[in-house]
């Protein structure tokens, strides 16, 4: 399979909110919630990044930190919770954190690139595709090989999954071409360095080699307009950026944007 088989990939180019673009404006501290997804899907956005949790009873819902401590007004392991606990809480003390079912249902017409973070959200996202018919509207990941293994075991080719994790500088040369198309990943989805910022991942190189597979590329996070520029020029199909305002600015300019 490739990007292209997938009607996900349906764009010329990816611009993707990070949490629903979480450093837009006064919004900073309301990430992954249903008020952040729907101001950016009012600016155009049609590619929204989270990441999938689970309750300890099972309710799937996007949430990206391992606890509650940093956004919201509880503390403690989401999934050591149960729903009706959950349901409570409040990120910046303002919104509920969304389920999965919500997001899905409100936004019809959005695309979402899902981070699995936890192993006990696989079969939950597998049931709310199924229930929604949504195969065709995300694009699963994880840093956890295993994780995304599982995912696609479950799914059989239906839904885009991104490569597994592939580290650093040394696997984007001639070795990693070769990987890319074995792998099952129809889209490497990276940060443009690694190793604190030192050594580059997305090269030309690997944009070749990506791109021969049918293969896309997709860059995180990125917010600086001279590195969004940059990459836009060295080929890159789609990027994920907290500050939404300014990547919509540059893709309108270099013809690119595909929103309102």
């Amino acid at each position: 399979m490739k990007a292209g088989d997938y009607r996900y990939f349906d764009t010329r180019f990816a611009a993707m909110a990070h949490r629903g673009g979480y450093l837009s404006e006064a919004d900073r501290p309301r990430e992954n919630t249903r008020y952040a997804f729907t101001r950016a899907v009012e600016r155009g956005y049609r590619y929204l990044e989270t990441d999938a949790h689970t309750s300890s009873d099972g309710v799937l819902f996007s949430f990206h930190d391992d606890t509650l401590d940093r956004v919201t007004d509880a503390t403690g392991v989401p999934e050591r919770l149960p729903w009706s606990e959950l349901r409570t809480v409040r990120v910046a003390g303002i919104d509920p954190i969304p389920t999965f079912d919500e997001l899905l249902e409100t936004l019809p017409d959005a695309r979402f690139n899902i981070d699995l973070k936890v192993a006990s959200a696989i079969e939950p996202l597998v049931r709310a595709l199924d229930a929604h018919r949504a195969h065709d509207r995300v694009c699963v990941g994880s840093f956890s090989s295993a994780r995304i293994r599982a995912f696609r075991a479950l799914t059989g080719g239906r839904v885009a999954t991104a490569a597994g994790p592939i580290g650093v500088a040394w696997q984007a040369y001639v070795p990693f071409g070769r990987r890319i198309a074995r792998s099952p990943g129809v889209v490497l989805q990276i940060p443009a360095r690694a190793w604190h910022d030192r050594v580059p991942v997305v090269t030309p190189g690997l944009i070749r080699t990506a791109h021969a597979a049918g293969r896309a590329v997709h860059v995180w996070t990125v917010n600086e307009r001279s590195e969004m520029e940059r990459l836009i020029e060295a080929g890159v199909d789609g990027l994920v950026s907290d500050r939404i305002e300014v990547l919509a600015a540059v893709l309108a300019e270099w013809g690119l944007w595909e929103g309102n």
